[in-house]
C-alpha cells in the first residue's frame, strides 16, 4: 500500500561541516548542505564536496522542504514529496523548480513561477528535440506532429538551490532552454544545458488539487517586517511588503525604483508624473472568484491600433494570494475582468482572427500597441514607463483570451468579465458603485444626472450627423463600431508559471 512517506534514506557526514546530509531520493544524486550550503555528490558511501552553493531568493512561497502531496500520473494517484528546490534566472525573470520524489522512486518536478504551478516528468524519449537554433518567440513549430507555440527561447542559469537535486548546472553559467505550449495546455520544456538535452513535459497545476501537507505557516514564518530604505530620488522613507517585487514607486515623489538589485543593491530611481488616482487603493483586499486578493501594484497603460492617431486608455490593478500568486484585475473603457496567465498557449487560424484554446474558440476584438504610462506599487517584474509590448485581446461571450508579447516572451491570459457592481462590493466600496459603472457597447443610453434638455440636444445632433453621413455614403457605405476589450493585458515579464 502506497504511503506519503519516502521509501528510501541515505544519510552521509557533510565533507565540509560534518553535519549529517540526508538523501530520501535514490535518483538524486547530489545535495546542498543545511548548515553550510556546500554542494556535494554521492560516491559508493561517500560524498565528496563540489563547490559552495549561493543563498537563495525569498520568494515567500508557501512551498518548503518536505512537503508532501498527491498527483495522478499515468492515471493512478501517486504520493511524492519536496525534497529539492532550484532556482533559475533569465531575462524573463526569476523561478523556482521543486523536486518531487515520487512514491516508484522516480522524481518529477514542481515548477513555480509568481504563485503559479506547473508538473512536469521526463519525456521518457517520445520526443526527439530540435536542434538549438533559438526559434523566435511567439512563432509555431512542430514537433512530434503536433503545433505548439514557442513561449520562451533564450538563455537562463541556475543562481542557488538546496535539498537533493538530480541535476546540477554549473552554477551561473548560463545554457539555452526552449519553452514549448500548446492549446491543450501542455508544457513542454527542453533544457540545452546537458547532451542530449532534456525534455520534461506537463501541465499546470492549482496547489489545493495536489492535497499538500506540511506547507509553510505564514503566522510561524520568521518575518523581518517590511523592507525599508530611503528613496534615491528624495530621501523619504520606502517599504517594500513582497520579498519577490522587482520595482515599486515612492510614495511621497511617486518615482519608480527599480529592485532587481535588492534592497542592498545600487537603487535606481526615474522620475514620474502621476496624473491618475487608482479608483481602489493600494493594499485594500477583496474576495473574487472565491480567494482573497489584496491590491499591490496598480499601471495606466494606453494602447494605440496601427494606423489610427487615436489611443484610448485603461487600469491595471496588479492582485497578489499568497497561494495562487498574482492576477490582474483590468478596469476598461467596457468594463472590468479578472485575468490571470495561461499555462499553454492558443492556437491561431490563418490570419490570426481566431483564437482556440482549451476547446474554446475566441473571436479577435482587437490589435494594438500598448505603453505603460504610469506606474504605482510594488511588481513582480521590473517594470518601466515607456514599456512596450503588442497586443491581442480575443473574446468569447463574457470569456477573455489575451496574447502580450514583448521582446523576450509572449504570455497569454485568460479570464472573464466582472460586473462593476460586484467588483465596487467585493472590495468594499459599494458607497462608491456609481463610479465603478463603465460604458457598454450597445444602443446609446444617457448617462445618470444627464438633463432632459441635454438628452434632446445631443439626439438632436445625432440625427444630423447621421443624415450627413447617408448623404455621403454608397451602397456599401456601413460601418462597423470599435470598443476595446476588457480581457486586458498581462503587462511585464510574467512567465505564468511556465517551467522554463
Amino acid at each position: 500500500m502506497a504511503t506519503d512517506a519516502p521509501q528510501r534514506h541515505y544519510r552521509a557526514p557533510c565533507p565540509s561541516c560534518g553535519a549529517p546530509v540526508e538523501f530520501l531520493s535514490a535518483s538524486a544524486p547530489y545535495a546542498v548542505c543545511a548548515y553550510c550550503r556546500s554542494t556535494v555528490v554521492r560516491s559508493g558511501d561517500q560524498l565528496k564536496r563540489l563547490g559552495r552553493m549561493a543563498e537563495l531568493f525569498d520568494d515567500h512561497s508557501p512551498l518548503q522542504l518536505m512537503a508532501s502531496g498527491r498527483i495522478t500520473l499515468d492515471g493512478r494517484e501517486q504520493p511524492f514529496t519536496l525534497v529539492g528546490r532550484l532556482q533559475y534566472k533569465s531575462d524573463a525573470g526569476v523561478w523556482s523548480e521543486w523536486v518531487a520524489a515520487l512514491d516508484d522512486g522516480r522524481t518529477a518536478t514542481l515548477g513555480e513561477d509568481n504563485g503559479s504551478y506547473v508538473f512536469t516528468q521526463a519525456d521518457g524519449g517520445t520526443l526527439a528535440p530540435p536542434q538549438w537554433a533559438k526559434p523566435e518567440v511567439g512563432s509555431t513549430i512542430n514537433v512530434a506532429g503536433q503545433s505548439w507555440v514557442v513561449a520562451f527561447s533564450g538563455a537562463a542559469q541556475l543562481i542557488a538551490a538546496e535539498g537533493e537535486l538530480p541535476k546540477l548546472p554549473p552554477l551561473g553559467q548560463a545554457f539555452n532552454l526552449i519553452e514549448l505550449r500548446s492549446e491543450s495546455g501542455e508544457v513542454w520544456s527542453i533544457d540545452y544545458g546537458h547532451a542530449p538535452p532534456q525534455v520534461e513535459r506537463g501541465r499546470a497545476v492549482q496547489l489545493a488539487d495536489l492535497q499538500l501537507k506540511g506547507l509553510k505557516d505564514e503566522s510561524a514564518r520568521e518575518d523581518s517586517g517590511a523592507r525599508q530604505f530611503d528613496c534615491p530620488h528624495c530621501g523619504a522613507p520606502v517599504s517594500v511588503q513582497l520579498d519577490s517585487s522587482k520595482s515599486c514607486t515612492c510614495p511621497s515623489c511617486h518615482s519608480l525604483i527599480d529592485l532587481s538589485s535588492g534592497v542592498g543593491g545600487e537603487l535606481k530611481a526615474v522620475e514620474q508624473s502621476v496624473h491618475s488616482t487608482p479608483l481602489i487603493p493600494l493594499g485594500k483586499v477583496a474576495t473574487l472568484q472565491g480567494a482573497s486578493w489584496q491590491v499591490v501594484g496598480y499601471q495606466r497603460r494606453q494602447g494605440r491600433e496601427p494606423g489610427d492617431d487615436e489611443s484610448f486608455a485603461w487600469s491595471e490593478y496588479l492582485l497578489y494570494n499568497r497561494e495562487r500568486g498574482f492576477a490582474f484585475l483590468v478596469d476598461a473603457e467596457d468594463g472590468w475582468s479578472l485575468v490571470h496567465t495561461a499555462t499553454g498557449a492558443p492556437r491561431f487560424d490563418a490570419d490570426r482572427k481566431r483564437a482556440t484554446y482549451l476547446g474554446s474558440t475566441y473571436q479577435l476584438q482587437s490589435s494594438y500597441e500598448a505603453t505603460t504610462t504610469e506606474v504605482l506599487g510594488e511588481f513582480y517584474w521590473p517594470v518601466q514607463r515607456g514599456q512596450k509590448t503588442t497586443n491581442r485581446d480575443y473574446a468569447n461571450g463574457n470569456n477573455l483570451l489575451s496574447t502580450e508579447r514583448s521582446q523576450d516572451e509572449v504570455t497569454t491570459s485568460v479570464g472573464s468579465k466582472l460586473s462593476a457592481q460586484m467588483v465596487a462590493e467585493a472590495f468594499g466600496l459599494a458607497a462608491r458603485a456609481d463610479a465603478f459603472e463603465r460604458a457598454s457597447v450597445g444602443p446609446f443610453v444617457a448617462a445618470k444626472g444627464m438633463g432632459c434638455a441635454t438628452v434632446i440636444l445631443i439626439l438632436v445632433v445625432l440625427i444630423i450627423v447621421v443624415a450627413l453621413m447617408s448623404n455621403c455614403s454608397g451602397p456599401s457605405g456601413g460601418s462597423g463600431g470599435y470598443a476595446r476589450s476588457s480581457g486586458g493585458s498581462f503587462g511585464g515579464y510574467s512567465s505564468g508559471g511556465s517551467h522554463k
